[in-house]
């Protein structure tokens, strides 16, 4: 491990990344529930493109504010770690369910210096990341999708279906009534 790259990122990062260290335990983490715009202005502040009508709630952990983005309607919910090294996009009416990890990040084990690797994650519209499933570094999840609780997905998810286990597979697809997500509004006020 001596020969790995003990710093990855620069001085002005470092800084930034300690600041948003002492509001995300602080002001973020011990915000009421219900004060959920409030928590989207303070990400906002350290960069992150996030919808207004987003509910995070206190307890998620997001790594770097400045690589997050989430839609309308989303969810990130109690004790997601969002691990973004890498830019984590979360769709329109989705949901990211407790303790779900997603992790943009990875080294390359091909190299001796093990370098750090920042691979995106998307996730679509109308998705669902059941409770305590993983997302792996360079995965997209397709629009209307279920990610089953506990899974561990490192490969694409293809729209309109349920993938379920470690590996996650394919389990069947997604029917639903209705249409799938509802078209976004825009009523709510952008701030």
């Amino acid at each position: 491990m001596d020969i790995c790259e003990s710093a990855p990122y620069g001085r002005e990062h470092y800084a930034r990344l300690l600041l948003w260290s002492i509001v995300g335990r602080t002001l973020f983490r011990w915000s009421p529930r219900q004060l959920k715009r409030f928590r989207v202005r303070l990400l906002r502040l350290f960069g992150a493109d996030v919808h207004i009508t987003a509910h995070i709630r206190p307890s998620a952990r997001i790594r770097h504010p400045w690589l997050l983005k989430a839609g309308q309607y989303s969810v990130i919910s109690d004790n997601v770690n969002v691990y973004n090294l890498g830019p984590i996009e979360i769709g329109d009416h989705s949901a990211i369910s407790q303790d779900a990890h997603l992790c943009a990040g990875t080294h390359d084990h091909t190299k001796r210096d093990l370098p750090l690797v920042r691979k995106p994650i998307v996730i679509g519209r109308g998705v669902w990341v059941c409770a305590e499933a993983f997302i792996g570094p360079g995965v997209r999840v397709g629009d209307n999708s279920v990610v089953g609780a506990r899974a561990v997905v490192t490969k694409h998810v293809p729209s309109g279906v349920i993938v379920a286990g470690n590996p996650a597979r394919v389990v069947r697809a997604r029917t639903m009534g209705g249409g799938g997500a509802p078209e976004p509004r825009d009523t709510a006020p952008q701030s």
